[in-house]
């Protein structure tokens, strides 16, 4: 794993990953509640602030210990898609165009708003926002551009097998029952596998190098 990239585990089941950068961490999703205090200390070992959190996706597992955080980091910038930030505020309307499906997975929102919401090529520190929709409305993923490390938060899975949402892994199947439209899922993950990425870090399971095969097999079972 690069310098740059640390994952952050609970019971080896949901991750969180902190960013370096220059002014600071990038903490990528909070995992589930009362997380704060392994990420406090993940970071306190490398020895520098968290700055910013960054949501891939509104669901507890990711935002589960959002407040918490933003409690114990005043002033860190909070930040997630436009589309996900009222998923957040748990305003479960669709958007006008969207797939009619119903929302899965759970949606227990958070006091703490965010200071920011992203849109699809802004940037996070050395991060790209890519739009990878369909496991939630606004789901994105964040590409670092320093190395190629894609954080994927739950487009791609790979605790049991790398997998997409478009398709039920059967050894880790919760993230394709809590994925709203599977069919814009698997769009999203061909999407992610264009960039090549040349690290795979997603909200389940290890980080896997040079991913591309694996990410190839997974879509292709989806399709």
């Amino acid at each position: 794993m690069p310098d740059n990239l640390v994952r952050v585990s609970r019971l080896g089941f949901v991750n969180a990953y902190l960013v370096r950068e220059d002014d600071g961490l990038t903490l990528v999703d909070t995992m589930l509640p009362r997380s704060s205090k392994a990420i406090l200390g993940a970071a306190e070992r490398l020895g520098a602030p968290i700055v910013r959190i960054a949501l891939t996706h509104a669901h507890g597992d990711h935002i589960g210990s959002l407040d918490e955080l933003a409690a114990a980091l005043p002033g860190v910038e909070v930040l997630i898609s436009a589309r996900d930030a009222r998923l957040l505020a748990k305003d479960m309307s669709l958007d006008p165009g969207e797939p009619v499906d119903k929302l899965r997975g759970g949606y227990p929102g958070a006091k703490t708003r965010p200071t920011r919401t992203l849109q699809p090529g802004d940037t996070v520190g050395s991060l790209e926002v890519v739009a990878s929709p369909g496991h939630t409305p606004g789901h994105v993923s964040f590409l670092d551009r320093r190395d190629g490390t894609l954080i994927a938060g739950d487009a791609y899975s790979t605790l049991g097998g790398v997998a997409t949402p478009a398709h039920a892994n059967p050894r880790f199947p919760l993230v394709y029952f809590a994925s709203w439209h599977r069919p814009t899922a698997l769009e999203s993950a061909r999407a992610l596998r264009a960039l090549d990425p040349r690290r795979l870090a997603p909200g389940h399971g290890r980080v896997v190098d040079a991913p591309g095969s694996a990410m190839d097999a997974a879509i292709a079972k989806a399709s």
